[in-house]
């Protein structure tokens, strides 16, 4: 099998790397944050995603998985090396490549033997060029370097799973061998490979995500109107989802899509199409349906509760989305912010995320479980659909609960059962009263 570098152990990096190895690779595992690596090296992660834990161990006990931050010596002894490293959005909305730009460098300046350099990171359509022009620029040993485009569709609390039964892998590269060795080194995956040149690998990434979070936007625009019209947005999702053309994956309404991915991806294509000339207006739309989400959802709590100030008002679910801890860009964010701001006291649970969300959401009680929340709350707010939520006692909810109002951001119980059991129960997109 071969030897793979990983460069940098974020949520791509740390899953692609074990995920490798468990396919039967030696991989190494390359962070500059030491205190990470030391995490890894302990036998703990740094990130929540259901099944890694078990997968690292089982790897690094069987001697194809190690961690690292040592650069120069995982980058020798590797043939592969991938680029896992951040490519966080500036102000602009432009991605920020110079993670990209030092890790390519730095592979130029220690290789002394060929080496295939993979940007696997999400990136903005001609970094291939540019990724090739700085291992030329910088190759002390004259080295040849052979570059591929391999762009990640893992999901957030599905990963390892999304690695390891994939709908597809993209390999962008005109090199051949190249294609070759990476053609090797996924075989054991047993799924359909796409070959193209580098800029539509790049660019499919990009178009994936955006459209993606394009339908998302859909639905949730359509659930505006069910609302109108007293339409149920969930039969509606249903009847659409049905067309084999559609599907009925992300026909979720509720507070519009979060996390790192979808937003940061979104904003980078529109730059991408601002700069060549074209105004990508969709997308921009998307945005803005996105946008709204919360601020529709914040004044559904206002016209609930009426006055927010000295409110007791539970939480459930911080993250963007159930099985992961990440907080970036999650709704609960800008809702519970909103809700300080009226001065609403505000207590909150989630599953996985309390840690990164004490990180930045100050002023609010965290609690221990789900009815901890809910005791003595005059309203409860559903920001996260995760599965103990959808399993709750509601006949102990309600006797815990001081008024029993639930509003609900991911419309995970059924509007008549929530009313018989005396809920006053506001959700999206369907009737509710």
């Amino acid at each position: 099998m071969k030897n793979v570098a990983v460069l940098g152990t974020g949520y791509v990096g740390l899953v692609s790397g074990t995920c490798f190895a468990e396919i039967g690779n030696t991989v190494y595992c390359v962070d500059i944050d030491k205190e990470k690596i030391d995490i890894l090296n302990s036998g703990k992660l740094p990130i929540y995603e259901p099944g890694l834990d078990a997968l690292v161990k089982k790897n690094v006990d069987a001697g194809r998985l190690f961690f690292t931050t040592d650069f120069d010596d995982a980058v020798k002894k590797s043939d592969i090396i991938f680029i896992c490293v951040g490519t966080p959005p500036r102000e602009n909305g432009e991605a920020d490549l110079s993670y990209v730009e030092n890790a390519a460098r730095r592979i130029a300046e220690v290789s002394t033997t060929p080496k295939i350099v993979v940007e696997k990171s999400t990136v903005p359509v001609e970094t291939g060029a540019r990724i090739r022009q700085v291992l030329e620029q910088y190759n002390p040993h004259n080295v040849k370097f052979s570059v591929v485009s391999n762009p990640e569709f893992l999901r957030e609390g599905t990963a390892v799973e999304d690695f390891l039964k994939p709908d597809r892998v993209v390999i962008g590269t005109d090199d051949l061998e190249a294609r070759r060795q990476l053609q090797e080194l996924y075989a054991p995956l047993n799924c359909k490979i796409l070959f193209t040149d580098i800029k539509s690998s790049e660019i499919i990434k990009h178009a994936s995500n955006s459209f993606l979070a394009t339908k998302i936007s859909f639905i949730n625009a359509v659930a505006n109107i069910c609302e109108k019209t007293g339409a149920d947005i969930e039969m509606v999702a249903e009847g659409m989802g049905l067309d084999r053309r559609i599907g009925r994956n992300f026909l979720n309404a509720g507070l519009g899509y979060g996390g790192f991915c979808f937003p940061k991806d979104v904003d980078a294509f529109i730059n991408i199409s601002r700069k060549i000339g074209y105004d990508f207006r969709l997308l921009q739309e998307v945005q803005n349906i996105n946008r709204e989400r919360r601020e529709m959802f914040v004044e559904k709590v206002g016209e609930a509760l009426w006055i927010l100030k000295g409110k007791k008002i539970g939480v459930l679910g911080l993250a963007f989305k159930p099985n992961t801890d990440d907080m970036r860009f999650a709704p609960s964010e800008t809702i519970i912010n909103y809700l300080q701001k009226q001065g609403a006291r505000v207590r909150a649970f989630d599953p996985a995320a309390m840690a990164r969300a004490k990180k930045v959401l100050n002023g609010i009680e965290y609690c221990d479980s789900a009815m901890e929340v809910v005791k003595d709350a005059e309203a409860l707010l559903i920001l996260t659909e995760w599965d103990e939520f959808k399993g709750l006692d509601l006949d102990k909810v309600k006797s815990e609960m001081k008024n029993p109002l639930i509003i609900d951001g991911r419309n995970l119980f059924d509007p008549v059962q929530m009313k018989e059991k005396g809920f006053r129960y506001v959700c999206l997109g369907r009737n509710c009263n």
